[in-house]
C-alpha cells in the first residue's frame, strides 16, 4: 500500500485540478449566489484582466493531465505550488466554507513534492545551493 500512496495522490491530485479547470474555463457551473463579497470582487478582478482566469484554467488542466498520465510530475508540482498558495489564502482570508478542500489539495501537493520517493528527490534539488 506504501507504494501506492504516491500514485492515488497524484491521480487524485491531478483530477481535482484537471476537472476544476475544464469547469471553470467552460462555465459549466454557475456561480453561487451567496458568495462571500469579497469572494465576488476578488473574482470579478480575476475576469476583468481578460487573460488571466483562463492562464491559470488551463495551466489547472495541463498540470491536471500531467498528474494523471505521471509525466513531468515535479514541474507540474512547481507549477501548481502558486495556484494552490493562491487557493488555500483565498479561503483562508475570503471564504472559509472552502478551506478544507484547500487544506486537501496543500496536503496532496507537500506530500508529492517533499515525501513521495518518485518525486521528492528532484523537489528538493531547487533547495540546494
Amino acid at each position: 500500500m506504501k507504494a501506492k500512496l504516491p500514485l492515488i495522490a497524484r491521480l487524485i491530485l491531478g483530477f481535482i485540478f484537471f476537472a476544476s479547470g475544464v469547469v471553470g474555463l467552460l462555465n459549466l457551473v454557475p456561480t453561487p449566489p451567496d458568495l462571500p463579497e469579497k469572494l465576488v470582487a476578488f473574482n470579478q478582478g480575476m475576469m476583468a484582466a481578460g487573460y488571466f482566469f483562463p492562464l491559470v484554467k488551463i495551466t489547472e488542466i495541463v498540470c491536471g493531465i500531467l498528474l494523471m498520465l505521471g509525466m513531468f510530475v515535479p514541474l507540474a508540482l512547481v507549477i501548481l505550488a502558486p495556484v494552490v498558495l493562491n487557493i488555500f489564502l483565498v479561503h483562508a482570508f475570503l471564504a472559509p466554507s472552502g478551506l478544507p478542500l484547500a487544506l486537501i489539495l496543500g496536503v496532496l501537493t507537500i506530500y508529492l513534492a517533499f515525501f513521495a520517493r518518485p518525486y521528492s528527490s528532484v523537489i528538493k534539488q531547487l533547495f540546494h545551493r
